[in-house]
């Protein structure tokens, strides 16, 4: 038993008891980085009411509720299915693969292309918007 052991009899049951004594498993955080520009208050009041805002909002509900909504309903007709139509989904489409499993599948396919239209919405309309926003915020800060 170590000198370690002895003044902590629990210290062995510790993730890090294997870690020299010195070891402290978060850093020190002295330094956090470059001091950031506040930006005052009425600043962001002011950008909330602002049309480019306003804009900002309906580009992002516009595409992801109409898109979590359509989601939504083509996973649970999936699980739906499953439960209720079994036979449906049983229904044979290539050798042992039935209409179930490239209906479960398509879960998959789908939830790519979303990803990956969500990432192209983004970049082409949600973007370019904020980024205005932010910098314009950020010149209130000078």
């Amino acid at each position: 038993m170590t000198s370690r052991d002895a003044q902590h009899p629990d210290y062995t049951d510790a993730p890090e008891y294997h870690l020299p004594a010195h070891h402290n498993p978060l850093p020190e955080l002295d330094h956090v980085g470059p001091v950031k520009k506040v930006i005052p208050q009425d600043a962001f009041r002011r950008a909330q009411s602002a049309p480019d805002f306003i804009a900002l909002k309906k580009a992002f509900r516009g595409f992801a509720f109409p898109m979590t909504a359509a989601f939504l309903i083509w996973y649970f007709a999936y699980v739906l299915l499953s439960v209720f139509a079994r036979d449906f989904m049983a229904t044979p489409v290539l050798g042992n693969i039935n209409l179930g499993t490239i209906i479960g599948l398509l879960q998959f396919v789908s939830t790519f292309l979303i990803t990956w239209l969500y990432i192209r919405h983004m970049n082409n309309k949600v973007d370019p918007i904020a980024t205005k926003i932010r910098e314009e915020l950020e010149g209130a800060s000078k």
